[in-house]
């Protein structure tokens, strides 16, 4: 399937009383569309996508076609979208650790790169501390350095592991046995579809 034809199939799936806090809607996706305007439209469907839970498809459709546009954020943004969607968001407040606090001493992508550990409160048998892989997404950056403060999103690597999260409790992440930064979670959506989708 071409661009075009990709986010026309994506657009099908947006309901048409969702708006952007600027009124877009997907009738401004339709008006971009027919003017050949494809990384506008597939930028617009984005917008809408964080508006209003969409399905598997619909992210599916928008990361085929920013990998087609050679998009490469908006690829990982949207295949990041379908993973929420299979297994649930989880967003939090990170603080990082100063350079001189931490290891961690240059800043890093905020594209979905980064899998650090996390503290998020669980022991093992013998009552250590037990920590879990999750990739970090910055919102609203593209990178977060030392000492930096930024929201982020979680995908975690075995997110059954993971429902026990609430609002307001605090995690950590590590890139050794330090304290790499400290989070307190804000949200916590449990799947929109089907784990096996």
């Amino acid at each position: 399937m071409d661009v075009p034809r990709l986010l026309e199939a994506a657009s099908l799936l947006v309901p048409e009383e969702i708006a952007t806090e600027n009124d877009i809607t997907v009738n401004d996706v339709w008006e971009y569309l027919t003017h050949d305007e494809w990384e506008v439209a597939l930028g617009l469907l984005e917008e809408l996508g964080d508006v209003h839970p969409l399905s598997l498809n619909f992210w599916q459709a928008l990361a085929t076609a920013a990998e087609r546009m050679r998009l490469e954020r908006s690829a990982a943004w949207c295949h990041w979208r379908c993973y929420e969607t299979r297994h649930g968001i989880i967003r939090a407040d990170l603080t990082l650790a100063p350079a001189d606090e931490a290891r961690r001493q240059i800043p890093f992508s905020g594209a979905g790169v980064l899998r650090p550990m996390w503290n998020i409160g669980r022991r093992t048998a013998t009552g250590e501390l037990d920590l879990y892989v999750a990739s970090l997404w910055v919102e609203f950056a593209p990178f977060m350095e030392p000492g930096g403060r930024a929201t982020v999103r979680l995908a975690p690597l075995s997110p059954s592991m993971w429902q026990h999260l609430q609002l307001g409790q605090v995690i950590t992440m590590h890139e050794d046995r330090t304290v790499a930064g400290t989070a307190v979670v804000l949200d916590v959506q449990r799947p929109s579809a089907p784990a096996a989708a």
